[in-house]
């Protein structure tokens, strides 16, 4: 046990979150408050979505932390979500993603949320189970990110509607 009662993963989660909140507040401000607030919110609620359907709910592919039950760290873990929601938004601001690069877009961040997941089997922050792989994790963040691309698009083209 690592700082009495708290073991690894819940360390390396603590730093993790630190570590991605501290980027997010130092990036230059290039959203709308609406929008950095709907990015942060669309980040957890998705993660939460996913989790609770084939993570430890319905269907029980995985365990959070080092328990079946839920604790404290599953919901810091959940929080964890938040801050890559918008990261996502920003740098699909940033980049300038269009009709061309949406593909590729969309793969990079799949390929991050693999990494991601890889980093949590590594640090024992999820543990797969019942025949899950990281593999499969593949279609969930393709899934995930892409509907998330499409509804920013929609955002964007409603604001710029109501702008005009």
């Amino acid at each position: 046990m690592w700082f009495g009662e708290w073991s690894k993963n819940e360390v390396i989660l603590l730093c993790m979150i630190g570590f991605a909140i501290v980027i997010a507040l130092l990036l230059p401000r290039k959203l709308t408050k609406e929008i950095t607030i709907l990015s942060w919110l669309w980040g957890l609620a998705s993660g939460l979505v996913f989790d609770f359907t084939i993570g430890g709910g319905i269907i029980d592919f995985y365990t959070v932390n080092d328990s079946p039950h839920y604790e404290l760290f599953d919901g810091l873990y959940y929080l964890l979500f938040a801050p890559f929601g918008y990261f996502f938004i920003y740098f699909y601001e940033t980049f300038h993603i269009s009709k061309y690069t949406f593909i590729y877009y969309i793969l990079i961040w799949t390929l991050i949320g693999i990494g991601m997941n890889w980093i949590f089997i590594k640090s024992d922050i999820i543990a797969f189970q019942n025949g899950f792989s990281l593999t499969y994790s593949f279609s969930v963040f393709l899934l995930t990110q892409t509907i998330t691309a499409l509804a920013y698009e929609q955002l964007k083209k409603a604001q710029q509607h109501t702008a005009t």
